[in-house]
């Protein structure tokens, strides 16, 4: 949108369908630039582009660092239907009216474009601008975005295909062996949609004399490309943590979960902005660097063919056979514990177990509380006069 003046009222670019939220390949992109003046105007021509670019932009070690990508550019002079123009092709708009200039064009087909995106050093938009040409007077431009998402499927062989990787580390302190950890993980496909889970089945094993604590997270990188040089940007995303592990002990996930979170899919066909997702499997061993297993993950867009389906009803049919095969050995209703009462006061401040503090993960803690004992029973103090008759007498 551009600033009116007292010649422009109005100069904005409309859509034809405003709820639409994005566009694919293939899909026209169709609209009116609505034009309203506040005087009587001279237009030469307006002219429609619709641009997709990608641009990358930052500095690193003291040198600016630039980069620009164009996947297409539709560039066409639009006129209006009702409006006479004179011999030079110029129209003249009068006040109290609203021009309307009709616009259309067809996006390129799949495999050409890259879905809208915005880093911290680049971005992928797509928008269209009108410019309107005055003689003898500088043109006008107005501006408007549209949202790209190009369908990525994960239903291919490739990405339904299990993954999975070994990785150990021998622990030393003061240069002198301190055993080893070691990870074994696998996870049953790489390519996963928004809001699905991921199972891990994983093995840890822990030889050193440390308490250590696995952990796993789903993490993103952006990596910008420009002049030749590379700046690349993690994140992590979300994260599950298992059961601490002391020394010559082991633990394993049987089908841990941990939930893809509303992400943007995986961009891998641009040639100067990528963005990739891994599971990063790694135990946290105090005193020393993690033990990190990267697995690649593909995240797609929703709604892709019948995988989803058939997972959701493979899931469901699961959680029914669980339901009935549960309700064959538990009795109809859970028993009743209103009377039990608290035999220690947890409310007291808890107490690191151990220093595995990780960023945003919080540490193992353990209660510090005393044991309350009950008091002792009520007791009364008597005095005994050998008399005739022996009394006993309560002292107050």
């Amino acid at each position: 949108m551009v600033a009116m003046t007292k010649k422009l009222k109005t100069f904005e670019v409309v859509f034809s369908d405003p709820s639409k939220t994005f566009y694919c390949s293939g899909d026209k992109v169709a609209g009116r630039v609505v034009v309203e003046v506040g005087d009587v105007t001279r237009v030469s021509a307006l002219r429609v582009l619709g641009i997709g670019c990608a641009k990358v932009k930052y500095a690193k070690g003291g040198q600016r660092c630039r980069e620009e990508k164009e996947y297409f550019r539709y560039d066409e002079v639009v006129h209006l239907d009702d409006q006479p123009a004179d011999s030079d092709g110029s129209v003249i708009l009068r006040p109290g009216n609203k021009y309307e200039y009709m616009f259309g064009f067809e996006l390129p087909e799949q495999g050409k474009l890259v879905s809208s995106y915005k880093g911290r050093f680049g971005y992928v938009q797509y928008y269209v601008k009108a410019l309107m040409e005055r003689p003898a007077q500088p043109a006008l431009e107005c501006k408007r975005h549209f949202e790209v998402e190009e369908p990525l499927d994960v239903n291919t062989p490739d990405l339904l295909s299990p993954t999975g990787g070994v990785k150990e580390k021998k622990v030393t302190c003061m240069f002198i062996p301190d055993g080893q950890v070691s990870i074994n993980a696998k996870i049953d496909r790489r390519g996963f949609c928004e809001g699905e889970d991921i199972y891990i089945n994983a093995k840890f094993e822990n030889t050193c004399s440390r308490i250590v604590v696995p952990k796993a997270a789903i993490i993103s990188k952006h990596t910008y490309q420009a002049n030749g040089r590379t700046k690349v940007f993690r994140q992590k995303l979300s994260s599950v943590r298992g059961n601490h592990i002391i020394t010559g002990m082991c633990d394993a996930w049987q089908g841990k979960t941990i939930r893809v979170p509303k992400i943007k899919p995986s961009i891998l066909s641009c040639n100067i902005i990528r963005v990739e997702y891994a599971l990063m499997i790694y135990i946290h061993i105090p005193g020393s660097e993690k033990l990190i297993l990267e697995l690649p993950l593909v995240i797609g867009t929703a709604g892709l063919g019948s995988r989803s389906n058939s997972v959701s009803s493979q899931d469901s049919s699961a959680s029914s056979a669980s339901q009935s095969w549960v309700s064959l050995r538990m009795p109809s209703a859970p028993p009743s514990y209103c009377d039990i009462t608290r035999d220690c006061c947890m409310d007291q401040p808890l107490t690191p177990l151990l220093d595995d503090i990780d960023t945003d993960d919080s540490p193992i803690f353990m209660s510090t509380s005393a044991f309350p004992f009950p008091p002792p029973p009520a007791y009364t103090e008597v005095d005994e006069e050998y008399n005739g008759n022996a009394n006993m007498l309560k002292v107050c």
